[in-house]
């Protein structure tokens, strides 16, 4: 498997004075030839139906945990519509199968394991991080508890494996593997990002291997699975790979990006989340590397949160300056550049393989979207 390297990063603080850093991909862009609307709801009407049936093996009470954490029912029980998120991952997992000729459905189990091992992972995090609200809704230890949260994703990431082996084929048997060490990496990233909370300082390049191992692993598995699965060679599923890795260091500096700028309607997360929790985002790191007075400031204040005993109390006024001291020493705009980057990089990815032009457009138009998305 294709060992995956970020690409190097601007050395922020560095742009020329007046130079503008666009924070979306030109207005030309290929989402302007697809309905990534619809294309991401293939992915999850494809997926829905055998990730339920995975998710109804599991002993009560997992089985109604797990279904009101993917949104089926409400907390009473009761069948409810809620977010289901953004579907990118079946979408890609699906698309990938495209490459290889074979039929889209061929990726649906490849689609519903990575499914899985996200989630898995998103109970845990939300567990870890003390969040109390995702998709505009309480989390499951919130209320069910901290021991139903951890079961749960574990029970979780159990049926990811049995999704895949149960089919019993050669391509099954690589697409596990491929899932397994996606998943250690990204079990290292949220070690990476735990450890971080308790530093005053991370670098640029460390903040960029902690989001790669978190999000880009996960992602580059959901963009090579259903291809392996269609029986694609090494080669071009380690190149599948290399285009979902970047895209998923693309897609987590626009999540850190609204971590701390974005709009809680949208987000379904508090104002400057990310801040309140003291995680090192690109934004952040990128500012307290710039050099200068803002990002020294930053830095004194930071540094002083980190001993103080009233942090938890902060007043939304004492979080808004420190939002704007990140943005005064280019700390967002160096984060939204970095997204183009590593967007373009992405894109690039998909030149080495030779695939028809329709899949090529859809997995570009998906780049796209996560880089212009607004939650």
């Amino acid at each position: 498997m294709l060992q995956q390297q970020a690409a190097g990063p601007r050395t922020p603080g560095t742009a020329e004075e007046g130079e503008t850093v666009p924070t979306v991909p030109p207005a030309e862009t290929a989402a302007d030839a697809v309905d990534v609307t619809a294309l991401l709801e293939r992915g999850r009407t494809l997926a829905t139906p055998v990730l339920r049936a995975a998710v109804d093996r599991l002993a009560p009470p997992m089985d109604t945990v797990s279904a009101y954490h993917f949104g089926w029912i409400d907390a009473e029980g009761n069948p409810a519509e809620g977010d289901g998120g953004k579907a990118v991952r079946p979408a890609l997992a699906v698309l990938s199968a495209e490459v290889t000729g074979a039929a889209p459905e061929t990726g649906i189990p490849g689609a519903v394991a990575v499914e899985l091992v996200h989630n898995f992972s998103l109970l845990h995090d939300d567990l870890m991080d003390g969040d109390e609200q995702r998709r505009h809704r309480d989390t499951v230890w919130k209320v069910h508890g901290p021991a139903q949260a951890i079961l749960v994703g574990d029970a979780l990431f159990a049926l990811a494996n049995e999704v895949l082996l149960e089919l019993g084929t050669v391509e099954a048997g690589r697409a596990t593997r491929r899932l397994t060490t996606a998943t250690r990496a990204l079990i290292d990233g949220q070690a990476q990002d735990i450890s971080y909370e308790h530093r005053d300082r991370v670098s640029v390049e460390e903040c960029l291997e902690m989001e790669g191992n978190k999000t880009g692993a996960l992602l580059a598995c959901a963009s090579s699975i259903g291809a392996v699965l269609g029986g694609a060679d090494d080669r071009t599923a380690d190149t599948m790979e290399k285009y979902g890795y970047h895209l998923g260091l693309a897609f987590q500096a626009v999540d850190d990006l609204l971590g701390i700028w974005g709009d809680p309607v949208s987000t379904g997360k508090q104002t400057w989340s990310d801040l309140r929790q003291r995680k090192k985002s690109l934004p952040v790191v990128a500012a307290l590397a710039a050099g200068g007075p803002a990002s020294e400031r930053l830095g004194e204040m930071l540094a002083a949160d980190a001993k103080s005993s009233d942090f938890e109390n902060f007043s939304e006024e004492e979080f808004a300056a420190r939002a704007a001291l990140i943005e005064e020493a280019g700390g967002r705009e160096w984060t939204a550049d970095e997204a183009r980057r590593q967007h373009t990089v992405a894109i690039e990815a998909l030149d080495a393989i030779d695939m028809p032009d329709r899949v090529r457009a859809q997995f570009a138009a998906l780049a796209d979207f996560v880089v212009v998305r607004k939650r």
